[in-house]
């Protein structure tokens, strides 16, 4: 299974970018999280982080083990540019370019489903859901603490009309 992290509108041009993201393709994670540690260049430490961002999101949302990731591929494309302007002889000026850069990094499995942890995503969803007693001709019983926080919310909301109300009353005009 494939996992992607995107890491977008690096303050690096994507030519400096590249020189780290050829280095780290086709190693294991692991390898490839020790290669950035090594590296001198400044886009090393932005392309860890990302590394290990997609390590854990294949762990947390999938249940991949780690140890069985690879860098399947690894994109560096062109972000915005940052155009300034530098003062020049006889009045003249000259466009300097900043160049940002859009990263895109997949891992993927060695051997598909290996060590692979399940994921109940469904348990999670209802676990979230409130809490529903009985259900009485379409109509939904809530149960009663829910019914406490709904009369908080109109008790709270009768107050706030009362105050702009009164709000109107202090200010305004007589007419007569």
């Amino acid at each position: 299974m494939q996992v992607t992290a995107r890491l977008n509108n690096l303050k690096i041009a994507p030519r400096k970018v590249r020189l780290v993201a050829h280095v780290i393709k086709g190693m294991s994670a692991d390898a490839a999280l020790i290669e950035l540690s090594k590296q001198v260049k400044r886009s090393s430490e932005p392309m860890s982080k990302l590394l290990r961002s997609a390590i854990a999101n294949a762990e947390h949302n999938f249940g991949i083990d780690p140890s069985n990731l690879f860098v399947r591929s690894v994109l560096v494309g062109d972000g915005k540019r940052l155009k300034r302007w530098q003062p020049r002889a006889f009045g003249r000026a000259n466009q300097i370019l900043h160049r940002l850069s859009n990263v895109s990094l997949v891992v993927e499995e060695r051997i598909e489903g290996l060590n692979r942890k399940e994921v109940r995503r469904e348990e999670a969803k209802k676990a979230t859901l409130p809490k529903k007693t009985k259900e009485t001709e379409g109509k939904v019983v809530l149960a009663a603490d829910e019914r406490k926080e709904t009369k908080k919310d109109s008790s709270v909301k009768q107050e706030m009309k009362e105050r702009k109300n009164a709000v109107k009353r202090v200010y305004q005009r007589k007419s007569i």
